[in-house]
């Protein structure tokens, strides 16, 4: 059985539509990326998925549950984790303090607990202090730990948004243009640590406009057009296949 199973989702904003019939399927442990023409559709797919919109219909299975409609919250607690193109750091906070937020859903909230600091929270702040700067290693920030997020190059936040999500403990990870705005030595940062992530056993999706890192990273590519989806495969099948080459060129058919 697939990790994650999508069959006809849509979505139709007024007259306007965004997503039809899409349907794929993912399998556990692999970088799955989506790619298209700008407009394509590829990030209302991954707001469809992650519970930022409600499909107007269509399916959404994760391990053969219906996942469709829930909220970001419900989902991060079924293993759903999400980064997004533009920047969702708090600036004001060091960067390990951005790592532990990551946590929360793990975290204890009984609020006379926190309030009294009960040893025992003390000890889980402590744990979660050192899970946040192990995925900070992970990632390759460990330098940056206590420094505020706002004194950062932007390569290094970008890394530290994956950290955060990882913190989450995902099964599957939805990075949204991780390489948008970087430059070539950070954009091999992340290719490596997208594939680090893949390798620790969790599943990555990816959108991703930079085609030299998508045919990199990916064991299956989904083509989205115009919110339809295109064609679906390895990446040496994606590139041959003439209806992709036509979308991308603007010669639609």
């Amino acid at each position: 059985m697939a990790l994650l199973d999508v069959t006809n989702l849509s979505i139709h904003f007024g007259g306007v539509k965004a997503v039809q019939d899409v349907s794929f399927s993912i399998d556990a442990g692999i970088v799955y990326s989506v790619i298209g023409p700008n407009g394509a559709g590829k990030t209302t797919l991954f707001n469809l998925i992650t519970g930022v919109y409600k499909p107007t219909h269509g399916e959404i299975r994760l391990d053969g549950e219906s996942i469709g409609g829930k909220s970001p919250d419900e989902l991060a607690r079924r293993g759903v984790a999400r980064t997004f193109q533009n920047l969702q750091i708090c600036m004001n906070m060091s960067a390990i303090e951005n790592v532990m937020v990551g946590a929360h859903l793990r975290l204890d909230r009984n609020l006379i607990k926190a309030a009294l600091r009960f040893p025992g929270l003390r000890r889980r702040d402590a744990e979660l202090r050192e899970e946040a700067l192990e995925l900070m290693r992970f990632v390759g920030l460990d330098k940056f730990a206590d420094a505020r997020a706002d004194a950062m190059p932007y390569g290094a936040l970008k890394r530290l948004e994956i950290a955060r999500a990882l913190a989450m403990k995902p099964r599957v990870i939805f990075l949204d243009e991780p390489a948008a705005g970087l430059n070539p030595k950070e954009t091999i940062e992340v290719d490596h640590l997208v594939r680090k992530v893949a390798d620790s056993g969790i599943t990555v999706v990816l959108v991703e406009h930079d085609m030299k890192m998508v045919m990199n990273l990916s064991d299956r590519i989904l083509v989205l057009d115009y919110g339809k989806k295109l064609t679906e495969g390895t990446g040496e099948e994606v590139r041959r296949n003439p209806d992709v080459i036509a979308a991308y060129l603007g010669a639609h058919a």
